[in-house]
């Protein structure tokens, strides 16, 4: 809880810090790093995975990440006030942030990324730490309970899951709030002593731990298994080689001399299940695209709607401008990730214990991969929703209705629509959460032999980072020159920009995508049901 109640309260805000006069980056540069942070924290899972599996074992893997994590994410307050930005990255160039251009008569150039190189290392090493301990925490709390039997077991995702939401429901109520409307020196703080009390509490609790050592890793088997089967000319050489060299050493398994850990027969069978469980996960990437747009770009779009004040001021001043005053504050925009993080917490238990034995008893509870499918359509629909909340601000903005607000001593010229108009895309993003991503987490677990559980768990969590990255990468590409999100003139807001489209585009990517992969799914269960199995998720492999 503690660890996920620091990671949500590095990312709420991420953004906005970015974005506000403390670093001088524009709002599409912004969106990248968080996309490219993001993306990191899951692409680099399966590092941590088989740095446990083969060198330091559980336990020392989430010790050792935890201490990487205290240690990286002291440089996010460290740069929150000007003389630890001026040790850190130097003077800031002379840009200064302003409101964006009256006419497209006057184009300035895109600002310069401010202190990039030394908050991407420091983002990027935040993401090493918390990818491994995503990859080893939940296994190493799994292990404690192991002999207690299956059911304790499953009690343990069950409150391992709902202490993860729990944390970041309380580090977007309050740290995103200190973040916004006190300090983000504060509010960054506050991550940091979260993650500085878990590092504490784990080493507290060292002597009851239940420590297994390293038992290795079945990585160097599956991609020697890889480059034979794709690329056997390349193979052959490898083994001319070898043999040169080792004097007719052989590599491959069924010639491989007997030794600890899996069979030759064994690598083989685990290959061919990687095999026809890989195209499944990959279908999934596009959707991780459009899910982590809601801590990216939906930001980005919510900080150009209209916010409200939590404590209104005095109606009795004319003007359009909402500064936050002594007592007046303004709502949070990471506030809306709560929409979200309850839908999760209230409609997991209510599908458990409800809805799903009533489909059950009429024999219509679809399987995990059909709910997958049903998750992608969700998340279309939740780019869709943004798509045309977008188009609908824009039109405010072009016909020049606007309204400035200060966040962060950021100052935004926004539309006059509330902010609360977001709601329906952050909570469709929210129901396609519980159906694609954790029936995900079951296709994965339950496919997958035992002997290879963890690497493919670790796999599910990198593709999940792909996507991440992926959106990056078209963020990128749409911000150059004659893009959808190239606006030079409209210096630090997104009111030229046509982010519109680029959530249409996502739209249309995710549909096409969810079409094969229905195909893929549907040719996986025809190919898996077999005589001896009445469903392709009820074979206790390995």
């Amino acid at each position: 809880m503690l660890e996920r109640a620091a990671f949500f309260g590095i990312t709420a805000n991420l953004v906005l810090y970015l974005n506000s006069t403390n670093f001088n980056w524009a709002g599409e540069q912004a969106s990248r790093a968080a996309l490219v942070f993001l993306g990191a924290s899951y692409l680099l899972a399966p590092v941590g995975g088989w740095l446990a599996d083969v060198y330091l074992g559980r336990y020392r893997a989430v010790a050792l990440s935890l201490l990487l994590y205290l240690a990286a994410s002291g440089l996010l307050p460290a740069t929150a006030f000007p003389d630890g930005r001026s040790s850190f990255c130097g003077e800031m160039p002379a840009s200064p942030l302003g409101p964006a251009c009256p006419s497209p008569d006057c184009p300035r150039a895109s600002p310069s990324p401010y202190c990039a190189p030394v908050l991407y290392a420091g983002l990027l090493l935040i993401a090493l730490a918390a990818s491994s301990v995503r990859s080893n925490l939940t296994s190493f709390g799994a292990d404690q309970v192991m002999d207690l039997g299956r059911d304790a077991t499953r009690r343990f995702f069950n409150w391992f899951y709902w202490s993860i939401n729990l944390g970041a429901v309380l580090s977007l109520l309050v740290v995103a709030f200190i973040q916004q409307n006190i300090s983000f020196l504060l509010g960054y703080s506050i991550p940091v002593g979260c993650v500085g009390l878990a590092f504490f509490i784990f080493l507290f609790a060292t002597p009851v731990f239940i420590t297994k050592p390293p038992m290795g890793s079945q990585v160097s088997s599956m991609l020697k298994l890889a480059l034979q089967n794709c690329c056997p000319q390349l193979w052959q050489r490898h083994l001319a080689r070898s043999h040169r060299d080792r004097q007719g050493a052989r590599l491959l398994p069924d010639q491989r001399s007997p030794q600890p850990g899996a069979s030759p027969q064994e690598d083989i069978t685990n290959f061919q299940v990687l095999v026809k469980i890989l195209p499944v996960m990959v279908t999934l990437v596009p959707y991780w695209m459009v899910y982590f747009q809601m801590q990216s770009t939906y930001v980005l779009q919510g900080l150009h709607l209209h916010i409200p004040n939590i404590f209104p001021a005095s109606p009795s001043n004319s003007s359009m401008a909402l500064r936050a005053q002594d007592s007046s504050y303004t709502i949070p925009e990471a506030w809306l990730l709560l929409a979200n993080v309850v839908v999760v917490l209230i409609l997991v238990p209510l599908k458990d214990r409800l809805i799903d034995p009533l489909l059950l008893r009429c024999k219509l509870l679809p399987s995990a991969l059909q709910k997958m499918a049903l998750g992608m359509f969700f998340g279309f629909t939740s780019v869709i929703v943004a798509g045309v909340l977008e188009m609908e601000r824009l039109h405010y903005i072009h016909h020049n209705q606007t309204v400035s607000q200060e966040i962060g001593e950021v100052l935004y010229n926004a539309a006059p629509l509330s902010i609360w108009w977001q709601i329906p895309q952050y909570l469709l993003i929210g129901i396609s959460e519980i159906f694609a991503s954790i029936p995900g987490l079951e296709f994965a677990y339950s496919e997958a032999p035992r002997s290879m559980q963890g690497a493919i768990m670790g796999i599910f969590f990198c593709l999940s980072g792909v996507g991440s990255l992926l959106g990056s990468s078209l963020v990128a590409l749409l911000s150059l020159p004659g893009g959808w999100l190239h606006c030079p003139e409209d210096f630090g807001n997104i009111n030229n920009c046509r982010m519109d489209l680029y959530f249409f585009l996502l739209a249309g990517i995710q549909a096409v995508t969810a079409l094969l992969f229905v195909w893929i799914a549907g040719r996986y269960e025809r190919v898996s049901q077999g005589p001896a199995s009445h469903s392709c998720f009820s074979r206790d492999r390995g």
